[in-house]
C-alpha cells in the first residue's frame, strides 16, 4: 500500500478528489499526511474531516527559501512517502528539493502543457482566442511546469467563456484526471525513468 503525502496552499478541491478515490478503493494507497504552507486553509479541514494528519509549515516563518524547504522536507520525510502530490501548492521549489523527490512528485497544471506554464492560464487562453484548453499532470522536475507530461484532458472554449467558467470546467476535468494518475503511480503502472514518464512499460508521448 503506497504512502501518499499531499502538499496544498488553499481550498484543496483536488485533494478532496484524491481523498474520495482512496476511500472508494480507486487508489491503492493511503494519504498519510496533508501539509500546507499556509495556516488555516480549508484544505486542512478536509484532511481533518477524513482523519488524515493535517500539518502546517508556514513559509512566512522562515528567513529563506532553503530554511523553509529544509523544514518542509523534514516534515514530509517523517511519513516516508512513495508518492508526493502537489495539489494547488503555490510555492516554487528549488532544484535540490525536487531532486530529493524525483520520480515521486506529481503536479497538475491548468493548461495543455507545454502551452502556458506559470500563472493566469485561463486569461491567456482567452486573450489568444484559443479554441481548446485543458489540464496536464506531470512529474515535477527542476524546470517550472516542465517535467515529463503523463496525461492531459482537454475542453472546448466557447464564445461566452470567462476565466471563471474555464476554471470550473478545468477543475471538473482535474478531479477525474488527477486521482487516476495518482492511482497509476501507487500501483506501479507509472514510472519515471531516464527523465521520461513511462506508463505500462511504454514511454508516454502526447
Amino acid at each position: 500500500m503506497s504512502n501518499i503525502v499531499v502538499l496544498i496552499s488553499g481550498n484543496g478541491s483536488n485533494l478532496q478528489a484524491i481523498i474520495d478515490s482512496v476511500k472508494n478503493g480507486a487508489i491503492e494507497g493511503r494519504i498519510s499526511a496533508v501539509i500546507s504552507n499556509r495556516p488555516g486553509v480549508y484544505g486542512l479541514e478536509r484532511a481533518e474531516k477524513s482523519d488524515i494528519p493535517a500539518l502546517t509549515v508556514d513559509h512566512t516563518e522562515f528567513a529563506s527559501r532553503s530554511d523553509f524547504e529544509q523544514a518542509l522536507s523534514q516534515t514530509i520525510d517523517q511519513f516516508q512517502p512513495d508518492v508526493l502530490v502537489l495539489a494547488g501548492f503555490m510555492r516554487i521549489l528549488s532544484s535540490e528539493f525536487v531532486q530529493h523527490y524525483l520520480g515521486k512528485m506529481l503536479n497538475i497544471h491548468p493548461s495543455l502543457l507545454p502551452k502556458y506554464p506559470g500563472l493566469n492560464t485561463h486569461r491567456r487562453v482567452l486573450e489568444n482566442g484559443d479554441k481548446e484548453h485543458g489540464t496536464s499532470v506531470h512529474f515535477v522536475t527542476a524546470e517550472l511546469d516542465g517535467g515529463p507530461i503523463i496525461a492531459q484532458r482537454s475542453i472546448h472554449v466557447t464564445a461566452d467563456d470567462t476565466e471563471e467558467s474555464l476554471q470550473q470546467k478545468i477543475q471538473q476535468q482535474e478531479h477525474k484526471l488527477y486521482p487516476e494518475v495518482v492511482g497509476w503511480l501507487c500501483n506501479g503502472r507509472l514510472q519515471f525513468k531516464n527523465g521520461q514518464a513511462w506508463l505500462d512499460n511504454q514511454i508516454v508521448s502526447l
